[in-house]
């Protein structure tokens, strides 16, 4: 199901991950090291990211 993009962003974890991907392309492993989370938590912010209309 395809989720707004307000609501994608309006997690701050989310709009960190955006960051990081904006400023070079990493991997979820990497990104993972920025956050308190695992590797799996970033990996679905990142699907929630993906799946935007």
């Amino acid at each position: 199901m395809k989720k707004d993009i307000f609501q994608a962003i309006a997690d701050p974890t989310r709009r960190a991950i955006l960051g990081l991907i904006a400023l070079q392309a990493t991997t979820p492993n990497a990104m993972a090291e920025h956050f308190e989370t695992s590797r799996q938590a970033v990996s679905k912010h990142i699907k929630v990211c993906r799946n935007v209309s």
